[in-house]
């Protein structure tokens, strides 16, 4: 072999050495490991569960930092002898182990005030025991995964306003301590993206036996003052009934829309009834009914049973029903923001209610509406003049207004000298826009 040709072959040999891929870096390679270690609840990877939040490698030692708060502790260690079996056998590692992040939340980019939130979403029923935080929680916990809820940035908020019973973070398995960020406002317990605010987060435990100006007081405060991180949608799990507590939140919060739960019994369904006339009086806009535990589906048969029975009252109550969820124990299990960790019926609920706000709030008046918002009253006079003076007789109109438009039956009745209209009928579509369809005689 010539100088030449080995000289050629040791530019091949280096230029193969280039083309290959480049060497996985320990840390990648105990990424890769845990990615193979599964959450034995969830049956995803710890990193698809959101378990672990870095990983490094620093002379043969590999340090995985995992937020294991949500687990048992029995469950949490083994999790964590997984974790560290794994990233042992990973190579260029000699020994590992596993870290508790620190659970103390990020304080940037905060906003004090619960409308701060894009949209505050109630949940409200008059009578308890009808599931309305099993409701509240398992719809927070479907709207963040719906939204990709991650622990980086929240996108759902849960508000715990049941100042008498404060149960939310019993329900979800949250526990404090909460922070409190440079101005001393509380900041939610992160749990597993979901931001939780409640009075119990902030108690000893102990019974809440406040008088009505004090549960008026502490729940403001909380509302005035939690440091949100900027959501999409905060859920507020009302108190039941139509008192002090329940006024308060109507009053000091924009609520967006409110779900009302009930069950499918007569009575529940008349105080569901005065709930109704309660939001409605106070132009919050109703998005629906959740009719909850109406059936059991039996075990060994599969068949269903009405619990219930006879016709169902929520007809009367001319809302649409956004679920209707059976007495099921897996709506009693510990939701969680992922979709793999809710129960049925979860997501179907959360899109009922996505869509049925988008409905209320979103108005598209047809090209032949009056559209009165936003002008002036000598301008209103002469649109709603021009259109229902070109109507033939017997042919309608539809005005659309950003305020109570019935007192254009009076203008309109001028302008037609008549003493009557054929039909002139109003519809309030959300606390912003009003519709009026009026019929020439």
């Amino acid at each position: 072999m010539t100088d030449s040709t080995a000289e050629i072959d040791d530019a091949d040999d280096a230029a193969d050495a280039d083309e290959s891929p480049a060497q996985e870096s320990p840390a990648d390679a105990v990424e890769a490991a845990l990615r193979e270690v599964r959450d034995p609840d969830a049956g995803v990877s710890a990193f698809e569960a959101g378990l672990v939040e870095d990983v490094t490698v620093a002379d043969g030692t590999a340090t995985v930092t995992a937020d294991l708060r949500e687990f048992p502790r029995d469950a949490a260690e083994r999790v964590s002898a997984a974790m560290v079996r794994a990233a042992s056998d990973a190579p260029g590692v000699s020994n590992a182990r596993v870290e508790q992040a620190d659970p103390s939340p990020d304080l940037d980019g905060r906003s004090s005030g619960i409308e701060t939130a894009d949209r505050v979403i109630a949940v409200a029923s008059t009578k308890g025991g009808v599931g309305k935080t099993t409701v509240a929680t398992t719809l927070a916990c479907a709207l963040a995964a719906r939204r990709g809820g991650g622990r980086a940035s929240p996108s759902v908020g849960l508000f715990d306003a049941d100042i008498y019973g404060p149960n939310v973070p019993e329900v979800l398995g949250a526990s404090g301590p909460v922070y409190s960020d440079d101005e001393g406002n509380p900041v939610p317990v992160d749990v597993g993206g979901l931001e939780v605010m409640s009075v119990a987060l902030l108690s000893d435990g102990g019974p809440l036996a406040w008088r009505g100006a004090m549960a008026h007081d502490a729940l403001s405060d909380l509302f005035e003052t939690t440091a949100w991180s900027d959501p999409d949608t905060v859920v507020v799990d009302m108190p039941p009934g139509t008192g002090d507590v329940a006024l308060t939140t109507l009053q000091e919060v924009p609520v967006d829309g409110v779900v009302l739960v009930t069950t499918p019994f007569h009575a529940a369904v008349s105080d569901t009834g005065r709930a109704l006339e309660l939001f409605e009086g106070n132009d919050v806009p109703v998005l629906g009914v959740v009719s909850n535990m109406g059936e059991f589906v039996c075990g060994e048969c599969g068949a269903p049973h009405d619990l219930f029975g006879g016709d169902d009252p929520i007809e009367a109550l001319d809302l649409p029903v956004l679920a209707e969820l059976p007495f099921d124990p897996e709506l009693q299990s510990t939701p969680a923001p992922r979709a793999d960790a809710l129960p049925e019926h979860a997501d179907e609920l959360a899109a009922a209610v996505d869509e049925r706000y988008e409905a209320v709030w979103s108005v598209e008046p047809p090209e032949d509406a009056v559209d009165l918002r936003g002008l002036d009253p000598e301008t209103r006079k002469e649109r709603v003049a021009a259109r229902f003076r070109g109507l033939g007789s017997g042919e309608e109109c539809l005005i659309v207004s950003d305020r109570d438009p019935a007192p254009v039956r009076g203008f309109l009745l001028g302008l037609a000298d008549a003493e009557e209209l054929p039909s002139f009928r109003v519809k309030r579509q959300n606390p912003e826009t009003w519709f009026a369809r009026a019929t020439r005689p």
